[in-house]
């Protein structure tokens, strides 16, 4: 703790200009006088520390002295620490914060950030993210309530491995209890999550998580074709940009958005109502009698209106 308590201190005196001895104390809960066998400590290493007086005093680096930037050019850093920013800010992460305060003693000076990357959270319980890394890091068992694909609602036991970031949305990959199997789990259907204190130890094989998503998507992907209007084609490129687009003199655009399963996929029908009279389904026709239908379903709620 002691070595690791060090680092930081000379991590962060090279990252700012000066620091108090009681803001460092602060920060790692020890008293001052601590803190001052510490600065003792590093000096004895070589590292050149001054120490100011004053008001405003503490301690510093001498000025000129840089570590070696050598090993990582100025792009690598500065991806490193767009990438840990997010990380940090998402899962709360004090390590990953010391670990950018460490790259930025080797980035470029006085240079503004060209990248900047959100990880989209609103979509997970406030606390989920950082309690399922939490779990995953000390091997507890986890329990939540989760509501599937088909709305059915099941209480589930698991032993979680780790966390994935794709399609917008947060998952997690583990062993579940309840099924016997490993599964994957949406955080945006998850609900109640508890962290337990039992413990549990990994499977002998363990599935890749990415195996574990393609699991039974072996039926090759359907074309689902929609027309959408000139006022629509923004909400449109957002929600499927990566297709083929084909534009037309009058301003609307032909989208073909290969989808497994369509008939079943209720994600795509209620994108596709989202749009309103903005797009209209081409093909399937057997996916315009779904939509026709919850449309249908939809409008006896306001008969009354």
């Amino acid at each position: 703790m002691k070595l690791e308590r060090l680092i930081s201190i000379i991590y962060k005196l090279l990252n700012h200009e000066v620091l108090s001895a009681s803001r460092l104390a602060e920060e790692f809960q020890v008293s001052p006088r601590t803190i001052y066998r510490d600065i003792d400590a590093i000096c004895a290493a070589g590292f050149p520390v001054v120490s100011y007086q004053g008001t405003n005093g503490g301690y510093g680096i001498m000025d000129g002295y840089k570590m070696d930037k050598s090993l990582l050019g100025s792009y690598d850093v500065n991806s490193l620490i767009t990438v840990l920013r997010s990380l940090s800010t998402v899962f709360e992460d004090k390590r990953a914060q010391g670990t950018i305060e460490r790259l930025q003693t080797i980035g470029p000076e006085h240079q503004a950030a060209s990248l900047s990357v959100d990880l989209e959270t609103c979509r997970t319980e406030p606390d989920a993210l950082p309690h399922l890394r939490t779990a995953i890091a000390e091997r507890k068992v986890v329990r939540f309530d989760y509501i599937d694909v088909k709305n059915e609602r099941t209480n589930r036991d698991m032993e979680p491995l780790s966390l994935h970031y794709k399609y917008r949305n947060w998952y997690i990959h583990g062993f579940c209890r309840t099924r016997r199997d490993y599964r994957e789990f949406r955080l945006s259907r998850l609900t109640n999550l508890f962290v337990t204190q039992e413990t549990f130890e990994p499977h002998d094989e363990m599935p890749e998580a990415a195996a574990l998503s393609n699991k039974g998507w072996q039926d090759p992907m359907e074309d689902v074709v929609i027309r959408v209007d000139a006022e629509a084609l923004a909400e449109a490129m957002d929600q499927f940009n990566q297709v083929n687009k084909q534009f037309h003199a009058d301003g609307s655009m032909t989208m073909r958005i290969p989808v497994y399963r369509p008939l079943e996929a209720r994600w795509l029908w209620t994108i596709l109502l989202s749009f309103g009279s903005g797009a209209e389904v081409l093909e399937p026709p057997a996916l315009r009698g779904i939509l026709k239908e919850q449309l249908q379903h939809a409008l006896k709620l306001y008969k009354d209106v």
